[in-house]
């Protein structure tokens, strides 16, 4: 699972806590914060990380489409026909849109706007913090999402059921899926 993010807005909040509720889960998702070390060169690490992995979770929040690797990171999960689960944080799908601020070619704008206009067309899941989003029900459809992403054949989905079920009765008794 590769987790896609503006740090800026949700490194410390949704990124995070899924990262943690899934290593919790016995997955290993891909968070530069957490899996990369200093020294490490960033596409040396990170595109490996994607072509890897079975799973894209592409978090969007209002930043998002400002930064170049998240940007790149969406593209290059897209081009590698990875199943994409889209969280859409504080957005709205229709507002997602490269912002062609100069510094970027022309064929970059076009494939990283070809990425955003495929995620658009995808169902994902919505957290409104403006809301008061609840952020203890979100995390548990969030992690139902990408892990239906992950486990796609039946035999799969046993093992995901044991899993969430063995997870939440050891961390909660109300809590359930």
């Amino acid at each position: 699972m590769f987790i896609n993010h503006r740090g800026i807005d949700t490194k410390k909040t949704i990124a995070g806590l899924l990262y943690h509720h899934l290593s919790g889960l016995g997955y290993h998702p891909f968070l530069d914060s957490k899996s990369m070390k200093p020294g490490d060169r960033l596409f040396e690490k990170i595109d490996p990380a994607i072509k890897e992995c079975r799973v894209g979770v592409a978090i969007f929040s209002e930043n998002y489409c400002n930064s170049y690797f998240c940007l790149h990171e969406l593209a290059l999960m897209l081009e590698c026909k990875k199943r994409i689960v889209p969280i859409f944080c504080d957005v709205k799908p229709s507002a997602l849109q490269v912002i062609d601020n100069g510094t970027w070619a022309r064929k970059e704008i076009e494939r990283f706007g070809q990425a955003l206009e495929e995620c658009r067309y995808i169902v994902g899941v919505s957290y409104d913090n403006k809301k008061n989003g609840d952020l203890a029900e979100f995390m548990a459809e969030a992690t139902k999402a990408i892990l239906q992403a992950f486990h796609e054949d039946e035999e799969d989905m046993e093992y995901l059921k044991h899993n969430i079920t063995k997870y939440y009765d050891g961390n909660s008794a109300e809590a359930s899926i």
